[in-house]
């Protein structure tokens, strides 16, 4: 390798950590356990929690199946409707939003039906699950094909030449050998659902234990009391990193 490579390597290195060393040289310790233990912020980071898993179960239950059909099925359309499924990992989240608010909301595509049951989604803790899903679930699907894609098939061919039926193939060959990857996912995708913002604010508003997460708790700190902010802000660097390494560990033991 090139020896003028590592110049903007390190150049790059220092562009994501200096901010975060910045952001620990401002930290005020002394009120730090204050601030974690406040009523406001354990109510967020209890909500950020609890939305955040069931959106990563609910990108589990349906990022699976998305990800197998991509996989393992060829139809007409496939790559478009590849393409519309991964669309929100470059949509900025304040549109994905608004899309969900005009469908899930009071005046929304599905308000008349949503009506007709008394059900009402949008500025509600369901409203954040669906917000945190839509933006999450993109990292499981397209991180599991690719995982499905790179083990093959030859496994699951094997097995139903030997006769097992496709729901046996599917729980007996193809998961158990992309069970690694799968957990790499998930917690891919819990980590992304536990950073939403922009989508989360815009569908779901911002209510004290009932839609204001940890970011949205963060943001509004930011303008009352910035050594708030700080500190939680250093709260979610520690389970971003904490994430990162089990993502890595979990990709070490899928190689070994």
């Amino acid at each position: 390798m090139p020896r003028w490579v590592w110049l903007p390597a390190a150049v790059g290195a220092l562009l994501v950590v200096l901010p975060l060393v910045a952001l620990t040289t401002r930290v005020d310790w002394a009120r730090f356990g204050e601030v974690l233990t406040s009523e406001s912020s354990v109510a967020a980071l209890q909500l950020s929690l609890q939305t955040s898993s069931a959106a990563t179960l609910l990108c589990l239950l349906l990022g699976v199946p998305m990800a197998l059909v991509l996989a393992r099925e060829h139809f007409p359309a496939q790559q478009l409707i590849r393409s519309v499924v991964l669309l929100p990992l470059v949509l900025p989240p304040v549109v994905g939003g608004i899309a969900l608010l005009y469908t899930f909301g009071r005046r929304g595509l599905l308000a008349p039906a949503m009506d007709l049951f008394g059900i009402q989604i949008a500025f509600s803790t369901v409203a954040v699950v669906l917000a945190q899903t839509f933006v999450a679930l993109p990292f499981l699907v397209v991180s599991l094909e690719g995982t499905l894609r790179s083990v093959g098939h030859r496994y699951e061919v094997v097995a139903a030449t030997l006769g097992a039926r496709p729901s046996t193939v599917l729980g007996r060959v193809t998961l158990p050998l992309v069970l690694p990857g799968l957990a790499s996912s998930a917690v891919l995708s819990f980590a992304r659902a536990l950073g939403e913002f922009g989508a989360t604010i815009t569908f779901a508003g911002s209510l004290q234990g009932v839609t204001r997460t940890l970011p949205l708790e963060i943001y509004l700190q930011r303008v009352t009391d910035p050594d708030a902010a700080i500190a939680l802000s250093l709260v979610l660097v520690v389970v971003s990193v904490l994430v990162t390494l089990v993502t890595a560990r979990i990709a070490g033991w899928s190689r070994a």
